[in-house]
């Protein structure tokens, strides 16, 4: 019998389908985007601006700045449009409703969760702290993004959550972004792609270059390459490719951190980004900034991705390196050790790997540290989200997946100044689906991203069957108990 106190807070976070953004609706045949103009430019001024209003009267109450966004869906299907002089203000948010559409984010599901202490503590009572906790949200096709929520950890353990509204806004994506010369060459060469068309479009950039200067650059070596063959062609369209999937994002400090969503940007997310797992790191000079890894896929393949921000309204999307970057679950540890970055990640789709680097960007030489053991880890296991710093080791929540495919959430402990040692592991799961919880769109699962100390206990958000999301604490120091008891 687990000896472990887990304590169920009654706070929940159930999917509200009444949440939603607008999306562009543009058919992919070219011909039905000009029928569609065609109909839209043959109305009256007057008969525009009825239908117009008829649409505000129905959406426009259901998004912060309705107009905003139906501009700029108008926008991609402009160039199509020859009529002069230029179309009003009216006939542009006709054409821009005509290819939108709305999207409920989380009408599937809200999962996966992984909490940090909030940046902003004021106000808080004594003992007490603020959090914010990332959710992956799912949507229609299974499109996932990532939400936040926040609460407060009362000095007695209560914990309640700041309510929300039905509201969600997608940020502003920088239109010129900046990429490092180093790590940028470094993906293309992990990628095959160096040689003469590399070089001649990298070596002119400067160390820190932005976008449109790449794109200059890209220009240039296609004007000067005639005829362009289709190698250069290939690899022009892999170096936009590669821009794209490192963008930045801005949210305005006017909208609540519950109605900020980051949705899938570049071509390698088009069908979700999974289970960010955010940390608070700490570098050696004592600064502070919100790191996570998840996990891009475009529906077919999957590319582990890295954000950064320090203040939940920049965030920087950015590729990671090397060649242990492949497979999901990688988690950060919240410090250097030894003047070295470390992370724990899962290879092999098996086991639980480490490995270090003097780069939080570029990863390799990962190695096993945990192997399944357990029936209830059979099948693999997992990290749920970033080890936790505590006196007698680093805390690593794990998952494990057993028979009937059943996951169940452990611990393990590993060495403070080498974690690549083992000290103990749970040899029963922590948590397992009970009750309510094995319902849901993957029965039978509990998981979670990441976890919060607080004090003596551990606050552990988990996700129940891919559905909705829940939070458990418990001691901390007897689980640490338990964990050195299982070294014995």
């Amino acid at each position: 019998m687990n000896p472990i106190q887990i304590r169920r807070h009654n706070v929940t976070f159930q999917p509200d389908s009444a949440r939603v953004i607008i999306r562009p609706f543009i058919p992919g045949k070219p011909q039905i985007v000009t029928s569609i103009l065609t109909r839209a430019l043959a109305l009256s001024e007057a008969e525009a601006d009825a239908q117009l209003q008829g649409i505000l009267v129905e959406f426009a109450s259901r998004h912060f700045d309705i107009e905003s966004v139906l501009l700029v869906h108008y926008e991609r299907v402009r160039p199509q449009i020859s009529q002069q002089p230029p179309l009003s203000r009216v006939r542009q948010l006709l054409i821009g409703a005509l290819f939108s559409g709305e999207y409920a984010l989380e009408s599937a599901a809200l999962f996966n969760p992984s909490i940090v202490p909030h940046p902003d503590q004021s106000g808080v009572p004594e003992g007490g702290q603020r959090f914010i906790m990332s959710l992956r949200a799912t949507g229609e096709g299974h499109i996932s993004s990532i939400e936040f929520r926040t609460g407060i950890i009362a000095p007695d353990g209560t914990i309640s959550v700041e309510p929300i509204s039905r509201f969600v806004t997608v940020p502003e994506i920088v239109p010129n972004p900046t990429y490092k010369k180093r790590r940028f060459i470094a993906k293309l060469q992990e990628m095959g792609f160096e040689g003469v068309h590399a070089t001649a479009v990298m070596e002119p950039l400067a160390e820190v270059f932005t976008l449109h200067e790449l794109d200059e650059s890209m220009r240039r070596v296609r004007r000067e390459s005639k005829p362009v063959s289709r190698d250069l062609r290939r690899a022009l369209e892999l170096f936009r490719w590669l821009a794209d999937s490192n963008y930045e994002l801005n949210f305005s400090s006017k909208i609540a951190i519950s109605e900020r969503i980051i949705f899938p940007v570049s071509a390698n997310e088009t069908n979700g980004i999974e289970d960010a797992r955010f940390v608070r790191f700490i570098d050696d000079d004592g600064s502070a900034m919100y790191c996570a890894t998840y996990t891009a896929y475009n529906g077919r393949a999957i590319l582990p991705q890295f954000i950064e921000t320090q203040d939940f309204l920049h965030f920087r999307v950015l590729t990671l390196n090397g060649s242990a970057v492949q497979n999901k679950g990688m988690a950060l540890f919240p410090r250097r050790i030894d003047g070295r970055y470390a992370m724990l990640s899962r290879q092999d789709d098996e086991n639980l790997f480490i490995m270090f680097s003097d780069n939080l960007h570029h990863w390799s030489n990962p190695q096993i540290i945990l192997r399944p053991s357990a029936m209830w880890e059979c099948v693999k296991i997992g990290n749920c989200g970033s080890p936790i710093e505590t006196a007698a080791g680093w805390l690593v929540i794990t998952h494990g997946v057993g028979p009937m495919r059943k996951y169940c959430i452990g611990a393990a402990l590993l060495d403070l100044h080498d974690p690549t040692k083992v000290i103990g592991r749970l040899r029963e799961p922590l948590l397992c689906p009970e009750g309510n919880e094995r319902e849901g769109y993957v029965p039978n699962v509990v998981y979670s991203c990441g976890s919060l100390l607080h004090g003596r206990e551990l606050i552990l958000p988990y996700a129940m069957s891919d559905k909705a999301s829940a939070i458990a604490s418990m001691s901390v120091d007897e689980l640490l108990a338990a964990l050195l008891a299982s070294a014995a």
